[in-house]
Formats: C-alpha cells, structure tokens, sequence
C-alpha cells in the first residue's frame, strides 16, 4: 500500500508542472494575503465580528460567480481565461498593497478588494480545472488531483508563516506585493502551455445547464450527503474568523500567536496529504467521511477549551489532517457516484460549497464570538458539527451503506 503522495504526474508533463508549480505559488500568495487582511479588519476595528465579516463579502460574488465559472469555461479557451483571472488578481493584490502603504484604513475597501480576489477565483478555479485530463493520461488524473490539493495544504502552511513573519517585520505592504508577484508568476507558467479550447468548439454559458446540476445534487443522497458533510463542518465549526481574537485576548501572542493557529491547520493537512496513500483502499468512503467530520468538530470544540497555545496548536494540527479525509472521501463519492454528462456542474456546485461554506462559517464565528467571546465560539461550533455528522449518519444511510472498489 502506497504511503506518499505520488507525483507521476509532474515527471509526465512539463506542461502540468509548469502549471502546478504556478498554481502552488500563487496558492502561497493567497494565503498570506487571507492572513494579512485578516490582521488588517482587526487591527482597523478591535472586532472579531468585523473579521468574520470578510466572508459576508467574498460570499456573495463566490456565489454569484461560482456555478458559472464551469460554463464559463465550457465556452471559451480556457488556457486564455486563467491568464485573465490571474493576471487580474496580481492586479487585486496590487492596490491592497497601495492601500496598505497609504495607510487609507477604510473597512469598505478591504471588503471590496477582498470581494473582487473572490470573484475572480470563482472563475478561475473550475477553469483550472480542466487542465490535468488534457495535459496528462487518465490514469494520473487522481494522482493531480491529489497533488493540487498538497500545493493548497502547503499554501495553507507557508502563507500564514510568510505572512506572520513579514507583518512583523516589514508590513503587509510587503505580503500583499509578494502575493501580486505569486500571480505574475502563475501567468508566466501558463502562458507556457498549450492553449484549451473547450471540445467541440465550446457551448454558451447559461442558467438552464447550471440548473439541471442543482436539481441533480438535490436529488441524488450521496451527493447531497457529501455536500452536507462539507457544509456541517466548515459552517458550523471553521475557526479561522476567531484566530487574532484569540491569539489576542486568551494566548497574548499578537501577530505571531495568530499565524501559529492559522499555520497548525495547514500543518496538519499537509501532513495527512503528504501521507494520504492508504485513503486509496478505503472502501467505505461515506463512513469515513462522517467519522472524520465529527473528529473535525471534536478538535474545533478542544480549541475552545485549550488553556494554553501550544494545546490549541495540537488540536487544530488534528483538524486540519480531518479535513483532509474529509476532502479526499468526498471527492471519491462525487467522482464515482456522478454521470459524466453531469461532472462539471457537480463540480461547480461542488466549488461553491466548498468556498462559500468557510465563508459563512467565519461570519457563523465571528457573530457568536461577539456574544459569547471567541473561545465560547469555537467550542460550541465544534460540539454542534460533531451533532451535525451524527444526524447525517442516521438521516442519510446511503451515506453508511456506499461502498466502493478502490483496489482497482
């Protein structure tokens, strides 16, 4: 049984190198700015509520955009469009970096600017994509896909470390122009290869085929299950809204402290990514998925009840190698349980729970920690996920019955 991660994949395409390595780079870049305009609301505004509020502001351009990022890209050449999503987001990192130097410090603009890299990535994202079956042999599609999702473990470890540091010593001038270069080097990688037109010369983008994948996900049990699951776990218990509250108020670290808990997280999926051979002979991905969920929520709740840093930094190293299964398993149910025809739109759909969960789950936080304090937030957030994926394995029992051969 295979242990680590395989990279097959980058030793057969310098073409899918050339495009993982850009994307690794600026995943980085988004990471650090994620920490930087996190530390920036809260510095502007003493409020964990008002850093929460960041993901009401991605929320809505995330949603807006989402389902039709794969019709977008089911319509044009889709090399062409990520050069323009990129290069446009080394544009949105730009003036977050101008603003950072004239120290404007206006909330609206830090939420518009934070809407407008959402947005983008809304369509950049599912055009991205499409990349690894056109540049490589079907039987190394799993292996990229587990390679893209270690690139965004190690953006999720680097870019709050990068972030942490560089605010302490330079300012988030300096994070928030170092993300700008990330994405001139993305556009660089992929004006290297070939250009994507759609098959069959592409089809217009439109509500009715974004539609039929709604109706599909709502209907069919393991779908919507898998998508549940998601949503359970980031909605109701993703913490990061509460890192500078509580690295402020309950760990006196500042600065530091709070990319420590951003950085544990990502250290933990790294970890689990890293080492994610045997989830290929899990046979019961449905289960897997519920039991890592709960132990997701399980963490979250010893979040809140950590006396000390380092405690804290344990269970969140726990979380995030959770969620990693989580990831993993729900991308088998969906791949497997879902007609070709329908793929893409599952994916799409797939794209906006997946983004927009953790956006409403940082407002969920921040709303809670208003009332209750951050480390209330965290602990009841925790303990209702780990309600929430026991309700989902008795309301769902096709999610426990699944059952897949993975020993092909």
């Amino acid at each position: 049984m295979p242990l680590l991660a395989d990279v097959r994949p980058l030793r057969a395409s310098p073409e899918f190198r050339r495009a993982w390595i850009g994307h690794a780079f600026s995943a980085i870049g988004t990471g650090m700015t994620g920490v930087a305009l996190a530390v920036q609301v809260y510095d502007l505004t003493g409020s964990s509520f008002a850093v929460g509020a960041i993901g009401l502001a991605t929320l809505v351009p995330t949603l807006a955009l989402g389902l039709f990022g794969g019709s977008i890209a089911d319509a044009v050449d889709r090399r062409r469009l990520v050069l323009v999503t990129s290069s446009a987001l080394a544009l949105v990192a730009t003036l977050l970096a101008v603003q950072a130097a004239l120290d404007l410090r206006q909330l609206w603009l830090l939420y518009a600017l934070a809407a407008a890299q959402s947005g983008l990535s809304a369509v950049d994202a599912p055009a991205r994509r499409t990349f690894p079956p056109r540049l490589l042999p079907a039987g190394l599609v799993p292996a990229a896909a587990a390679l893209t999702h270690l690139a965004w473990q190690i953006s999720f470890l680097a870019g709050p470390l990068l972030a942490g540091v560089l605010m302490a010593s330079i300012g988030a001038v300096a994070v928030y122009l170092l993300d700008a270069a990330t994405y001139a080097f993305a556009v660089w990688t992929i004006a290297g290869i070939r250009p994507m037109p759609p098959a069959g010369g592409g089809t217009a983008a439109g509500v009715r085929s974004v539609a039929e994948g709604l109706r599909y996900a709502r209907r069919h049990p393991l779908v919507a299950g898998s998508l549940l699951a998601d949503l359970d776990a980031m909605v109701l218990a993703l913490p990061h809204a509460l890192f500078p509250a509580l690295a402020d108020t309950r760990f006196g670290g500042g600065e530091l402290a709070t990319s420590l808990l951003y950085a544990a997280l990502g250290l933990g999926g790294l970890l689990a990514a890293a080492l994610s051979g045997p989830l290929g002979a899990v046979r019961r991905p449905g289960v897997a998925m519920l039991v890592a969920v709960g132990c997701w929520g399980l963490a979250i709740l010893g979040l809140g009840l950590s006396p000390t840093l380092w405690l804290a930094l344990g269970f969140l190293v726990v979380a995030g190698a959770a969620d990693v299964v989580t990831v993993v398993c729900r991308a088998t149910i969906l791949q497997l349980t879902t007609p070709d025809e329908l793929r893409g739109r599952i994916s799409g759909v797939d794209f906006v729970v997946g983004a927009g969960g953790p956006q409403l789950g940082n407002v969920r936080a921040g709303a809670v920690a208003a009332f209750a304090g951050p480390a209330a937030s965290a602990a009841l957030g925790g303990l209702a996920c780990g309600l929430g994926a026991l309700a989902l394995a008795v309301a769902l029992p096709a999610l426990r019955r699944y059952r897949t051969d993975t020993s092909r």
